[in-house]
């Protein structure tokens, strides 16, 4: 599996693009929210001759979902996130305007993902685990076969994500990541939403929230 990251808006938020030798795709957390951002993006693609076949959130803050509209128009995707994440989404046009963020708004989440099934694409697999307390659903993306997992913003390099945002809660945040990340093998390379990425290893060793 072959992970490419983007970082995009002022929120500096990471986008992934995950393929396989058959070249299919998903998209996940798309940020970008401005021409520059969105041609970025759809040209990796297009170099890449990738099909784009799903659009994934891991969770719905106004910062991972600022593309979904251009993602969704664009390759004619629907939508998918863990049902708990519908409210968090429809607050998105009231977040943006509080940040004084341009946002076109989302389309609505057409298929929920569930926790324990498998997100899947080409010959690929991506195990969905639970993982809320940042925001009331998020969830992280798990290849096993390559150690991988696109986390979110559950679990950062050095840190964890923030939990005083609506819906958030510290002790579901850190309860989450024990039972779902910290349970994965040391080399498992984690992708989060914000900042380089690390591994499990590092983090069970000198993480603060967890040691």
């Amino acid at each position: 599996m072959q992970v490419a990251t983007f970082t995009f808006n002022g929120f500096q938020e990471n986008t992934y693009v995950i393929s396989d030798a058959t070249k299919e795709c998903v998209i996940i957390d798309p940020g970008c929210n401005n021409l520059t951002e969105q041609k970025q993006l759809t040209d990796y693609i297009t170099a890449q001759e990738l099909t784009p076949v799903r659009l994934v959130n891991t969770h719905c803050h106004i910062d991972h979902i600022l593309g979904n509209a251009f993602v969704s128009e664009n390759y004619n995707l629907d939508l998918e996130a863990h049902e708990g994440e519908a409210i968090v989404l429809e607050a998105g046009e009231m977040t943006g305007k509080m940040y004084g963020v341009p946002y076109d708004p989302s389309p609505k989440i057409t298929t929920f993902l569930v926790p324990g099934e498998y997100l899947k694409f080409g010959e690929t697999s991506l195990e969905i685990l639970f993982t809320p307390g940042h925001s009331p659903a998020s969830v992280c993306f798990h290849h096993r076969e390559s150690a991988q997992v696109i986390a979110g913003d559950v679990l950062f390099q050095g840190s964890v994500g923030r939990s005083d945002l609506p819906g958030g809660n510290h002790d579901t945040l850190i309860a989450s990541i024990r039972r779902e990340l910290m349970v994965l093998d040391d080399e498992t390379r984690v992708y989060p939403g914000h900042g380089p990425s690390t591994t499990v290893g590092e983090e069970r060793r000198s993480n603060p929230f967890l040691v």
